[in-house]
């Protein structure tokens, strides 16, 4: 925009020039043809059109014959001088034009940065206050001193977040299709939510088990779902998950404090123990050993018999005294030899669960040892009723076994 600006300026500069050229010559040959003869005491000397015609290449012409077409002049030697001025006016006119929007602007944007660079400094660079804790000058931001108490990113931007974003809004839903390669994290993300909210809104057990063209119900903010039990009041449930009354109201659509047993909640902001997101993803355990699995859960032929029966954990097969290590901490509730499982070792953790390490050559922790996470137990064998060197791998939960495919990383 600002170079087809240029040009239309050139151009009208140009048609000027020409026209102010063209008559000049009008007026510098009427001078010359009809004043420049007279007698030399009734001469006119004006300083815009002084004649030039005592140059030794001008010939008189008497003033009472008739004026010639043109002037005898010759062309290289009349006055120029209206050009050089011409010229620096154009100059200059272009200059005063380009100032506003082109150095101007230079000016100030060096100016700007310098600024910039300066406030910078001064609210992220320590300085000589108390303790060497940074501090800065809130005049340079042009804000006042309640809204330097914001924080620092409030602080750079000089901006407060309305106090409307941060209102609770009615729970409204939408619905989303699983297609092919979603997953629960993906999707959250896409959303702008986290995965705690969809897992829970959807009463999704297992992410791994998502189906295709499974309808998700997606909800326009963060939280979970409650279930109201018989102690539960709206005080005791905001002071639970750490929010306000007034959102679980307004969530909701409550218009009183009291609640009946079994009601579903939304709890705006809240989220999943960590726990809980670690068994719903089956992060909860790692691999006890690296090694390949022989035997999974759930029925198969025995072995020995032949005979279908339960498999009530999965066989690991690795090399004799490869390092068996606890899938998870917790406390050894057990250790001890057994005809079928051999030489096995029990370990408590949280939340219910309990694992079960069998068939061990070697054990190397003892009945009420704390172990954490990947400590080594024992080392694999194949004691017991065994046809060769692995590890059985059993999970409980409150007593009752589960797959352990679901719950390791």
């Amino acid at each position: 925009m600002k170079g087809e600006v240029v040009v239309d300026v050139l151009s009208f500069v140009g048609i000027v020039i020409k026209q102010i050229a063209c008559l000049y010559e009008t007026v510098h040959y009427t001078w010359m043809h009809r004043f420049a003869h007279i007698s030399p005491a009734s001469r006119v000397h004006n300083p815009l059109f002084r004649p030039s015609y005592s140059h030794k290449a001008v010939r008189p012409i008497p003033a009472q014959g008739v004026s010639p077409r043109r002037s005898q002049v010759p062309r290289r030697h009349r006055v120029c001088w209206y050009k050089a001025v011409l010229r620096c006016a154009v100059v200059a006119g272009l200059v005063c034009y380009m100032m506003p929007d082109g150095f101007a602007s230079l000016v100030r944007l060096v100016q700007k940065r310098e600024t910039e660079a300066e406030i910078g400094e001064s609210l992220f660079e320590p300085e000589t206050g108390m303790g060497g804790m940074p501090y800065f000058e809130v005049g340079l931001l042009g804000i006042d001193s309640k809204t330097a108490s914001l924080g620092k990113e409030a602080l750079i931007s000089g901006i407060p977040e309305p106090a409307e974003y941060s209102k609770p809004t009615l729970l409204l839903y939408t619905s989303y299709t699983v297609q092919p390669g979603d997953i629960i994290s993906n999707l959250a993300q896409s959303f702008g939510l986290n995965q705690d909210t969809l897992i829970s809104v959807n009463g999704i057990t297992n992410t791994r088990l998502l189906q295709i063209n499974q309808v998700l119900r997606v909800p326009n903010q963060d939280g979970i779902l409650y279930q109201v039990r018989k102690q539960d009041t709206l005080e005791s449930i905001a002071a639970k998950f750490k929010t306000s009354l007034e959102a679980i109201q307004t969530v909701n659509e409550l218009f009183s404090d009291s609640l009946m047993v079994n009601t579903t909640l939304f709890i705006p902001g809240a989220r999943l123990e960590m726990l809980d997101l670690q068994e719903i993803n089956g992060d909860l355990f790692i691999w006890p050993v690296r090694g390949y699995i022989t035997s999974h859960y759930g029925y198969r032929s025995s072995p020995f018999t032949g005979i279908r029966q339960f498999h009530s954990g999965i066989d690991i097969g690795v090399p004799m005294g490869t390092p068996i290590r606890a899938a998870m901490a917790g406390r050894v509730t057990s250790v001890g030899f057994d005809k079928s499982f051999g030489n096995f070792v029990v370990i408590s953790h949280h939340a219910g669960y309990r694992t079960l390490y069998a068939h061990l050559s070697v054990i190397r922790t003892k009945s009420g040892d704390y172990v954490g996470t990947g400590e080594r137990i024992g080392d694999a064998g194949s004691t017991g009723l065994s046809t060769g060197p692995h590890l059985h791998f059993t999970v409980y939960k409150h007593g009752v076994t589960i797959n352990p495919r679901a719950l390791i990383k």
